[in-house]
């Protein structure tokens, strides 16, 4: 399992209809979308399956089929597998203990006491890191010890380059020696706050990864798994040029994936998977190993419907004493949405232009932006915006509310460095999310144009923005420490107030994308 963002209880969540591959990633896994991933994956439409996977029909298949996901349903599924396959490992890919208010309130004491039920064995993080190394240390030393094994090759401390966790583990299962070699998410001090993990050093650092596999052979593992927090299309790269690792179980980029992906090194093959989001699939991988050295594999990606699969009675007892202390304020009802709210594709989704809409509002700016964060949870059409939601949205351990007066030059910067991140043709330059979401400025962007050569004709109610003029942005979740120390208030807040002030509905919204001039038509680009 991966990224499952604090998700303990059942939600509907929809899947992208923009994910654009650029140069040699278009057309491949992970950038399908809809109907070209069915094809692929040779999953018919109009199945549960399907609704699984992609965006098609979500409202009306999410009524359906139901919610996705919770933890006392993905447990009853967990124990099924083990009871079949003795001695199979849990693993948990990251962004586990963040992405709700209850992670947040309780410091990710939620989650770790879930995932500890669930019988996770291995993980490694991302998301994690954004509680402060003292908390992720605490958790570890006392919470993990002698149960869970949190694995990270790729952090050193900053001062003498020792390793912070251990790079990998060996764990027999059924008499053969497997080695589980942990990744972290590479880019944490960019993407999230350096100040959080001051003192510690990330990277990619394949040459170090290539260095433990081969020390993780000599010791006498028959197989090699990397855990992987990196995204898909980094894992398809390290995949290319690491050898010695049989599979890869990859997160970060919630790329639910149907069938693996096989990638050619000199060392023989290596098989790269991810299992999606939110506590909605379990990747499973079964190995055949014989004279030391896997001759075959199974992978399965399954879906957990939780009107499918029964609550497990110990998870969903955990579940209700850690929501308890909380249940009034996460059920509070702020308004009802008219429109579907979604978080999740390249550009843009409804429930980021509420967050944009609101922003500015509030806070009377011209522009607003809001993170390309790929964690957060749907409602559809005529459900209530609670509390719970608007955190499933927001709650991170930095989500102050920003406005900064920014000239024409610099937002076309912004945009430009951003786009750069998610549109680089290599993959080890991307180093976050998805595209910052912008509210009332409009623009077009051409993917697959040069670093800076990206982003064009912006405007602002039709005009175009000067470069030397000064405009009023709001935003969120800056990554500066004195946004800290400034006295700004939490987003949700302001949020609330905008939600209260609606008279009980909210409105379906429109959402702001820019025109598109490169890279189409894509098999990762859907009208939806």
């Amino acid at each position: 399992m991966t990224d499952c963002h604090a998700q303990l209880k059942p939600i509907y969540f929809r899947e992208p209809s923009v994910n654009l591959g650029i140069g040699d990633m278009q057309g491949r896994l992970p950038h399908l979308v809809g109907e070209q991933l069915l094809k692929v994956a040779k999953v018919p439409a109009g199945t549960p399956a399907a609704h699984a996977l992609t965006y098609l029909d979500f409202e009306q298949a999410a009524r359906r089929y139901g919610k996705v996901g919770g933890f006392a349903h993905l447990a009853t599924l967990v124990k099924r597998l083990k009871a079949s396959r003795p001695g199979a490992l849990l693993l948990d890919g990251g962004d586990t203990w963040q992405g709700s208010a209850t992670s947040l309130w309780t410091k990710g004491q939620d989650m770790v006491d879930a995932a500890k039920l669930l019988g996770v064995e291995v993980m490694t993080g991302h998301w994690e890191f954004t509680l402060g190394m003292d908390r992720v240390k605490e958790i570890v030393e006392k919470d993990f010890a002698g149960k869970v094994d949190f694995l990270a090759q790729n952090i050193k401390t900053t001062d003498f380059g020792d390793p912070v966790f251990k790079p990998y583990v060996i764990r027999e299962i059924n008499g053969v020696p497997v080695a589980i070699v942990g990744q972290a998410f590479p880019y944490t001090p960019i993407a999230n706050p350096r100040y959080l993990v001051s003192e510690w050093e990330f990277g990619i650092q394949d040459q170090n990864m290539q260095k433990v596999v081969d020390e993780a052979r000599a010791k006498g593992a028959h197989a090699v798994v990397l855990l992987s927090h990196n995204g898909m299309d980094v894992d398809l790269k390290m995949a290319s040029r690491v050898s010695g690792i049989d599979a890869i179980l990859g997160g970060h980029t919630h790329d639910g994936m149907p069938v693996a992906t096989i990638v050619a090194n000199k060392g023989g093959k290596t098989i790269v998977t991810n299992a999606g989001s939110n506590g909605k699939f379990l990747g499973v991988l079964d190995f055949d190993v014989k004279n030391r050295q896997v001759m075959d594999f199974r992978y399965r990606l399954l879906p957990v419907f939780a009107n499918m699969l029964p609550a497990d009675p110990q998870m969903d007892a955990l579940i209700q004493r850690i929501r308890a202390p909380y249940e009034a304020k996460l059920g509070e009802k702020l308004a009802v949405t008219e429109g579907t709210l979604y978080r999740r594709g390249n550009f843009n989704g409804s429930g980021d232009q509420l967050l944009l809409d609101a922003l500015m509002d509030v806070q009377g700016a011209e522009i607003a932006f809001s993170p390309g964060f790929r964690w957060g949870t749907s409602l559809l059409a005529g459900q209530a915006i609670t509390r719970e939601w608007l955190m499933d949205m927001t709650a991170t351990t930095y989500s102050y509310a920003t406005v900064s007066n920014l000239s024409g030059e610099m937002i076309k910067t912004i945009l430009e460095d951003i786009a750069d991140n998610l549109f680089n043709p290599d993959p080890y330059y991307q180093q976050g999310g998805d595209m910052v979401r912008v509210g009332g400025l409009q623009y077009t962007c051409n993917p697959t144009a040069g670093m800076g050569k990206r982003i064009e004709d912006m405007r602002l109610n039709g005009k175009l923005i000067e470069a030397s003029r000064t405009y009023k942005v709001a935003g969120w979740a800056p990554v500066a420490e004195e946004a800290a120390r400034a006295g700004n208030k939490p987003v949700w807040e302001l949020v609330e107030q905008w939600l209260q002030a609606r008279g009980g509905k909210v409105a379906a919204r429109q959402v702001n994308v820019p025109k598109l001039t490169g890279a189409m038509p894509n098999p990762g680009y859907a009208h939806a």
